[in-house]
């Protein structure tokens, strides 16, 4: 199986983030993975919106399989993404978070804007992941950069 050659991407703050998103958007980009721009906002606003909204309800097996990992490697896998800045190609996601491939763009980039905005002001307690369990605000944070910056790297922004 050939690697897609994916750009180098580290973000240090949400808006660093957004700044790359409008710039994908308003100069274009060519996709380099299985999804365009508007899979991506749509895909990281569910899994930003979720320590503040909650996690979808999965079914049974899942449930105890993800129980059974959080109280396994959950942490340690929590901590290797953080000190390691990846996440893994090819991981498996709950269906709910990935958008439909023939959305509007720039309605999916506003939802995620308003996903973001809502992120940076909150201050309420946030849901337990279902894989890593209790997240600090730091941590939530860190871990949606790393995860935007992932599947960020796979739209390399046209150069002309």
């Amino acid at each position: 199986m050939t690697i897609p050659q994916r750009r180098p991407l580290e973000f240090q703050s949400l808006d660093e983030m957004l700044v790359d998103v409008e710039n994908l958007h308003h100069y274009g980009y060519r996709p380099v993975g299985k999804w365009n721009l508007t899979q991506v906002t749509g895909h990281l606003g569910e899994w930003m919106r979720y320590p503040m909204d909650g996690f979808p309800r999965m079914p049974p097996p899942v449930r105890a399989m993800m129980w059974v990992l959080r109280n396994t490697i959950g942490k340690q896998a929590k901590r290797k993404i953080l000190t390691t800045k990846t996440f893994a190609m090819g991981g498996p996601t709950i269906k709910e978070s990935v958008p439909v491939p023939d959305g509007d763009e720039q309605e999916a980039i506003s939802r995620f804007r308003d996903v973001v905005g809502r992120m940076k002001a909150y201050e309420g307690v946030l849901i337990p992941s279902p894989l890593f369990g209790p997240l600090t605000r730091d941590e939530w944070v860190g871990l949606s950069l790393i995860h935007a910056a992932h599947h960020l790297s796979f739209l390399l922004p046209k150069t002309s």
